[in-house]
């Protein structure tokens, strides 16, 4: 198939991009390569790609702009759309508001009008697990109720839900979100906590540890993340014709329209995720133990029965495993 991903220098696109490209799909790849965080990483895994040359093309582009959307579909026959392309980071957000409205919603309106206009087969985008907001009962289910968000990042992440049923509902439009837990692994994004602690101890520096370390989170590792997108991307969504507007499935709908959580399912403690990541080092933390921080949640934990039940596929990769395969990523392109 041709598949347009946004974001693909990213953490997640890149690495869905060479699992794709080996299988035979053919990868069209847009990024706006902005500096939030290390732009040379970003080039660093775009260089991955270049082998694929024949089959991957790549275009600097932002979503904010309707035009550069419509010219790489002007070019090319788009059958299914990942969309991961984001403004990302709960904390960022309360610093830098409007990157979040611009990016995740009216970038968002550029893809949903483009892939109506082009009538492509499924559009896959990326949701998270901060939509759960305020709730505490775990796990966190797709059948929950998810309107009490604690950042304007969870926000913009449940306005795409809405967006996307819309057109579903509308215009017939294939869309299926996907609420990603805590994602890790060999390329992550460096202002993620793995990043932030393995840079920390390497450099004898002390790390920061939110709500004095009394924290769980539904480590999810990279291959597990991919393995459950391109599952979602070969499955279009249809409508349930079980769903009743008298007894509302927020999960689905009469629309083809589909919610799924992509976690672990086995959540962890902070502690002992940095336990891990000190025994993979060699080397003991030095904590700097601070309260929670504003837009945070204490603990995630991802219900994926409905992933298991429709895709047939459950994460199954351990931190200890998952955390090793960073250390030596890690340690090996930073030259350590």
């Amino acid at each position: 198939m041709n598949l347009l991903i946004t974001g693909v220098a990213g953490f997640i696109g890149s690495t869905l991009a060479r699992r794709v490209l080996d299988r035979g799909d053919t990868v069209i790849g847009i990024d706006n390569l902005n500096d939030y965080y290390d732009v040379s990483l970003k080039l660093a895994r775009l260089e991955l790609l270049k082998k694929y040359a024949g089959k991957f093309r790549f275009y600097k582009a932002d979503i904010t702009d309707k035009q550069d959307i419509e010219n790489v579909f002007s070019e090319h026959r788009i059958e299914r759309i990942m969309h991961l392309a984001a403004q990302a980071g709960v904390r960022y957000s309360l610093e830098n508001p409007a990157a979040y409205i611009d990016t995740n919603l009216v970038g968002f309106a550029h893809i949903l009008e483009a892939a109506r206009q082009a009538t492509v087969e499924h559009l896959v985008y990326a949701s998270s697990s901060s939509v759960y907001g305020a709730n505490t009962k775990l796990p966190f289910s797709e059948s929950d109720n998810v309107d009490h968000p604690v950042s304007l990042y969870a926000a913009t992440k449940k306005s795409n839900e809405l967006m996307a049923h819309t057109y579903a509902h509308l215009y017939g439009l294939p869309c299926t979100g996907l609420r990603f837990f805590t994602v890790y692994g060999p390329w992550g994004r460096p202002d993620m906590a793995l990043f932030l602690f393995t840079r920390g101890i390497t450099n004898d520096q002390p790390i920061p540890v939110y709500n004095q370390g009394q924290m769980v989170r539904d480590f999810t590792y990279i291959d597990d993340i991919v393995e459950g997108v391109i599952r979602v991307i070969d499955r279009p969504a249809v409508g349930n014709i079980d769903w009743s507007g008298d007894d509302p499935d927020p999960a689905s709908s009469a629309a083809p329209y589909r919610l799924y959580n992509i976690g672990n399912n086995r959540p962890v403690e902070l502690m002992t995720y940095i336990e891990v990541l000190e025994s993979c080092l060699g080397k003991k933390a030095k904590l700097d133990l601070l309260p929670m921080q504003e837009g945070d949640v204490r603990a995630t934990y991802a219900d994926v029965s409905r992933l298991v039940d429709d895709m047939g596929f459950k994460p199954e990769t351990t931190v200890e495993t998952g955390v090793a395969r960073f250390v030596d990523w890690y340690t090996s392109y930073y030259k350590i």
